[in-house]
């Protein structure tokens, strides 16, 4: 995990790495809750975003199974790249709910409460763990955590701010890439020899 202070607020930004988004999504309290992690930790959506991901948002291209957000920031259209897994487990959720493919998976109507989610998880994670860092865990941090992966990965940059529905490179730089993700580090680290 890595912080760094905000520069106008007291509190932190977080990335994580993939093993603790995997922590974070083994803890969480349910099906709803895990799809509500990995579509910001794995898909990059924002809150407001995830409140409308619907099962028929998931669909596939020749670019691979995608996400289609109809009202991104702005009310803007996306598509984003969906992992296997996640697909299947919104596909069967959608086979086995009584609610129509058009209906959203998260049944809250509010970010406040997805923020809470989070914020209870990560202090299950705290207590654990005893690493401090999850208590400065928000859901946007997810959405960070995803975008620093794909740039560590070597993602095209301009794709992964397409993907993100971010204007401009100027800002996903500023805001998203501050730090390198845990596993480009230890990649790093291990170059060498007395570290």
């Amino acid at each position: 995990m890595n912080l760094q202070q905000h520069e106008n607020r007291d509190d932190m930004k977080v990335w994580l790495s993939q093993n603790e988004v995997e922590q974070l999504l083994d803890a969480a309290d349910g099906t709803q809750q895990r799809i509500a992690f990995a579509l910001g930790a794995r898909c990059g959506l924002r809150s407001h975003e995830i409140l409308n991901v619907a099962p028929e948002d998931i669909v596939n291209t020749d670019a691979g199974t995608i996400l289609r957000v109809w009202h991104g920031k702005g009310d803007k259209f996306r598509e984003t790249p969906v992992p296997r897994d996640l697909a299947t487990t919104i596909r069967t959720v959608d086979d086995v709910r009584d609610a129509s493919s058009s209906m959203s998976l998260v049944e809250i109507a509010s970010t406040r409460s997805l923020r809470r989610w989070v914020r209870s998880t990560a202090d299950e994670l705290h207590k654990e763990t005893k690493d401090a860092g999850w208590s400065h865990l928000g859901f946007h941090d997810l959405r960070r955590t995803w975008a620093t992966a794909l740039a560590s990965a070597d993602v095209d940059p301009l794709l992964v701010c397409d993907w993100g529905g971010w204007n401009d490179l100027e800002t996903f730089l500023e805001h998203y890439r501050g730090s390198y993700s845990p596993e480009a580090q230890r990649r790093e680290r291990e170059k060498v020899e007395w570290l």
